[in-house]
């Protein structure tokens, strides 16, 4: 296995947690077989979303296919704020910006809970700010851009605690951290897993997501989605991604030799960072956050500055993608780092 880790010609792109080694080889040639009549009819999607049940192991009726998983936080907005005037959502941070933005594009009422110091799952805060007018609790697990997991139990705990409320479960990273809450559903109906293909799979470009839940509760979202949202070329793509697991289980492990090489420099250069269980890696440097991200830049290397999410002043976010990439980052950052302490 030789897989192809080459730096982008436009630049390195460690800002935005996608799959810095690009797709499958697999999913290229399923896209160039894509022929005419492929593009002027409307998709099956049977087959896909049978492979992708038997990719989360969940039975039939279970996933619903979504363009992107923005598209199911959308969606997961629209069924909270149906039943409601005063409908709100709780929103964990630091959090993903599309929360709010679903939250506002639906009229959600936004309750946002700050984090510890630590940057821990407040659990308590979260039960604490439960109303009966909560229609929605947001979770990313791994945490983003912490990559911290949330408690065992906790999402159960949720669940009961919000029996009127979506208690949706992002799972963005859940094939870097290798745990899910996809058991959940089956007990607790209200909770909704979601899934992307963009960041292990490298399909960001494609817009392929999935919404796991029980088929009762999916119903409410398929009524709101449109009939046809993920084009032929994200169906085909999709379907050969899922049959390549060696490419998938080969991204991952180079994602957790660059989780090893980021933590091993800030411990060298004494940084403090938050161990990861997704595909990036925040680190606390400081007041230079700014000027190291315009720094790397200039290089052609993009990093995230993150100083301005709640409780992460003087953070940056570090894609963990292909270890070649990682090293690339990492010189630079080092020599970056002494050339202002000459």
């Amino acid at each position: 296995m030789n897989y192809n880790a080459e730096p982008p010609r436009d630049g390195l792109r460690l800002h935005l947690n996608e799959n810095t080694a690009g797709c499958s080889p697999a999913v290229l040639a399923a896209l160039r077989a894509i022929e005419r009549t492929d593009t002027a009819f409307y998709p099956d999607y049977g087959a896909v979303t049978a492979l992708v049940e038997q990719s989360l192991g969940v039975p039939a009726g279970w996933v619903q296919l979504t363009n992107g998983l923005d598209e199911g936080l959308h969606v997961a907005a629209q069924a909270a704020a149906r039943d409601s005037r005063d409908a709100a959502t709780v929103i964990v941070e630091p959090a993903f910006e599309m929360y709010a933005a679903c939250a506002d594009a639906a009229g959600l009422r936004q309750i946002h809970i700050p984090p510890p110091a630590d940057l821990s799952f407040p659990l308590e805060d979260v039960l604490r700010a439960i109303d009966g007018s909560v229609r929605l609790v947001s979770i990313t697990d791994p945490g983003n851009p912490t990559g911290l997991p949330v408690p065992q139990g906790a999402i159960a705990r949720l669940a009961e605690a919000a029996p009127q409320a979506i208690v949706f479960v992002d799972e963005a990273y859940a094939d870097f951290s290798g745990r899910t809450a996809i058991p959940l559903p089956d007990r607790y109906r209200n909770v909704v897993v979601g899934r992307t293909f963009a960041k292990a799979y490298g399909l960001a470009a494609l817009r392929a997501g999935a919404l796991v839940a029980h088929p009762d509760t999916l119903a409410l979202f398929r009524r709101l989605l449109p009939p046809y949202n993920l084009n032929i070329a994200a169906v085909r793509a999709l379907e050969a991604a899922l049959r390549d697991r060696a490419y998938l289980d080969w991204y991952v492990g180079e994602s957790v030799q660059s989780r090893q090489l980021i933590y091993d420099f800030c411990r060298r250069a004494g940084l403090v960072y938050w161990p990861s269980e997704a595909n990036f890696v925040l680190v606390h440097v400081g007041d230079e956050a700014a000027g190291l991200v315009d720094a790397l830049a200039q290089r052609g290397i993009f990093i995230r500055d993150k100083s301005r999410a709640p409780g992460c002043a003087g953070c940056v976010r570090i894609t963990a993608g292909a270890s070649a990439h990682t090293r690339i980052c990492l010189a630079a950052m080092e020599d970056i780092r002494a050339s202002r302490q000459n």
